[in-house]
């Protein structure tokens, strides 16, 4: 009997991972013209993205519903005495509060949620660090231990290529839409108080991804980090930003990953990101 580890799809982790270290995903959905998609299931990144182009209305995005966290745990206790369950943050989704009435509901074993406070890789940072504690026999106290320790060093920050995609989805006024267009403005937003808040505004696309790597630098200096480069529909201008990062800070551990179809949905094509965390000593 051991430790399950459960996530959502917006941790975006490779399938050889969830593989490997026996993760466990639930869904997130996303609407597009009247048909439902699982995102990563039924609709990859790549084709997400063809189909969203354009001036249409914005996709719909959903979370699980609490009955198919319900179903995974009921299934997981037959052969787990615990579960923990790592999230995206709970300001930008229910769906941590799903596994949370999931994990009352359950009997049986013991369900631990945990809100990340942020998402996509940087969520799957928490995701892989507590998959890899339970294969090693990690009790539950332990793991969320290492979770919570994990809280004090992790930074993400992001950059929106199009700020009028910001707008369509309700994070941003007309007004500021507008004026950021005309001055080629390139928000980089964060996660504050488990919500998405803008950080600096800064004139260019270059400038911005060179200030988030200038905080970056700053951390390595101070600490052994595992970063992840996160791209919107742009693979190439990633790696070329691996490539360039890893001259620069050759002992931080460079990932590269993408926003899906859900995380994609809000922040449009062209972001970039970049996160990272403290090496678990």
């Amino acid at each position: 009997m051991n430790t399950a580890i459960v996530t959502d799809s917006t941790a975006y982790l490779p399938s050889n991972i969830v593989k490997e270290l026996d993760i466990h995903v639930i869904p997130l959905t996303v609407t597009i013209d009247g048909q439902v998609y699982d995102e990563e299931v039924d609709l990859k990144s790549e084709e997400f993205y063809d189909k969203v182009r354009g001036d249409g209305p914005l996709p719909k995005t959903s979370q699980p519903p609490v009955g198919k966290f319900a179903e995974l745990f009921d299934s997981l206790k037959k052969d787990h005495d615990s579960i923990i369950s790592i999230h995206l943050s709970s300001g930008i989704s229910g769906t941590f509060a799903g596994a949370v009435q999931a994990g009352e509901m359950t009997e049986g074993v013991d369900v631990r949620a945990f809100d990340s406070e942020l998402s996509c890789y940087i969520q799957g940072f928490y995701v892989i660090r507590a998959a890899k504690m339970a294969k090693e026999g990690a009790t539950p106290d332990e793991i969320m231990a290492e979770l919570n320790e994990m809280k004090k060093t992790m930074r993400a920050y992001f950059m929106v290529d199009d700020l009028a995609h910001l707008q369509r989805g309700g994070r941003l006024s007309g007004a500021q839409a507008l004026i950021g267009g005309l001055l080629q403005v390139k928000p980089i937003l964060h996660f504050h108080d488990k919500v998405i808040v803008p950080f600096e505004k800064i004139r260019t696309r270059k400038k911005a991804m060179k200030r988030i790597a200038d905080m970056l630098a700053e951390d390595a200096g101070k600490m052994p980090l595992e970063a992840a480069i996160i791209h919107a529909n742009r693979p190439e201008e990633a790696e070329a930003w691996k490539e360039e990062l890893s001259a620069l800070l050759p002992d931080v551990e460079f990932t590269i990953s993408h926003f899906g179809p859900v995380i994609g949905t809000h922040l449009g094509e062209g972001s970039m990101g970049l996160g990272w965390v403290k090496q678990k000593a």
